[in-house]
């Protein structure tokens, strides 16, 4: 029987897709783009459309699964539009779905995740959420803007720690769950790097990487959210809830360290140095 990745041209969910075909399973890559997933995998997989918001598109896309990767899609914020494909996974018997969840969501009922992660124990179906913390993968992402255009790390986190953890890293210990579903039944996994860091170490080890002296810029909420929406122009309710989680990171909830990637996975997990320095090209 075949794996079936949601969001598999993301971040992470093409991690899951290529750490699966290391360990030798069938996978099905989904989403909404086929000619992109086309691109990516080529023949190396099988491709089917999901649209969540087009529940025509499930079944199709379950056929000669028996295992899922589910990711929610940032652009439904509702956890109730992920229920119909959960109820679906219900249906066909999934033996194991693996669910990209948030660190710390357990005790913290406001993040969508925190529903999702209840419905699908609810259901009944066997389950292995995998509750990462921040990906390092933000940093060279979204707030690399400001790191290549003025070397500066604007985030607005105050002087709290975050242990940050590459989504290569991540995508290894999804594929390890759902490649023994009977192993990992009913289990719950908070991924982690070895350490936690503050911003303004994150900004010299930039300046190491670089050569080039990153400062953390530390700015409030405020001048932070007026910034991205009114300079980057980025979509307000997304940057409201980037806000929100940086609160709460100010709060500690993200430097707690785990040992959970070692025990499912052997390896040690990417330090934001290596990671660096393999995405120089992001920071340049």
């Amino acid at each position: 029987m075949k794996v079936l990745v949601t969001g598999a041209s993301g971040n992470v969910g093409r991690y899951v897709t290529n750490e699966l075909l290391k360990m030798g399973e069938q996978v099905v890559a989904t989403g909404t783009d086929l000619v992109k997933l086309q691109s990516l995998f080529g023949e190396t997989v099988d491709k089917a459309l999901l649209d969540f918001t087009d529940s025509t598109t499930y079944l199709k896309a379950l056929n000669g699964v028996d295992r899922v990767f589910l990711m929610r899609p940032p652009h439904l914020g509702k956890p109730e539009d992920l229920f119909p494909f959960i109820d679906a996974m219900k249906q066909c018997g999934i033996r194991l779905v693996s669910f990209l969840s948030l660190m710390g969501v357990e005790k913290n009922t406001i993040p969508p995740h925190h529903k999702i992660e209840k419905y699908i124990e609810s259901a009944g179906i066997p389950y292995a959420h995998i509750r990462p913390g921040f990906f390092m993968q933000n940093i060279s992402g979204i707030h690399s803007v400001e790191i290549k255009e003025k070397n500066q790390v604007f985030v607005p986190a105050g002087n709290s720690k975050t242990s940050f953890i590459d989504a290569e890293d991540i995508g290894l210990s999804i594929a390890t769950l759902l490649h023994s579903p009977e192993k990992y039944q009913n289990t719950a996994h908070t991924i982690t790097g070895s350490k936690a860091l503050d911003y303004f170490q994150i900004a010299d080890i930039l300046s190491k990487v670089t050569g080039r002296k990153i400062t953390y810029m530390k700015p409030s909420y405020l001048k932070y959210r007026n910034y991205y929406i009114k300079n980057r122009g980025l979509d307000k309710a997304y940057v409201n809830v980037t806000v929100a989680l940086y609160f709460m990171t100010c709060m500690g909830t993200a430097k707690a360290v785990t040992t959970d990637f070692t025990k499912l996975t052997g390896k040690q997990p990417r330090s934001f140095e290596e990671f660096a320095v393999k995405h120089i090209n992001c920071f340049k």
